[in-house]
C-alpha cells in the first residue's frame, strides 16, 4: 500500500478492509518521516506495532 492511501484509510471514520501478514488490522497512524504504520489486528486492540506501510494490503471487501 502507499502512504497516502494508508493516511486516508487512518483518517477516515469509515473501517477499511486491511491485512498486514494476512491479518486484518486497524490503521492508527502514519508516521511520514519513516513510512512507518501504527496498527493493531482487529482481534487484539492492545497489540499496537508499528510496521512499513509497504507491508499493509487494503482488500475490497470483508
Amino acid at each position: 500500500m502507499n502512504k497516502q492511501r494508508a493516511k486516508e484509510i487512518a483518517a477516515s471514520p469509515v473501517m477499511a478492509n486491511v491485512t498486514c501478514d494476512g491479518m486484518p488490522v486497524y490503521i492508527q497512524h502514519i508516521d511520514d518521516d519513516n513510512d512507518m504504520a501504527r496498527i493493531y489486528p482487529l482481534n487484539q486492540p492492545d497489540q499496537e506495532m508499528s510496521v512499513p506501510v509497504a507491508s499493509l494490503r487494503e482488500h475490497d471487501e470483508y
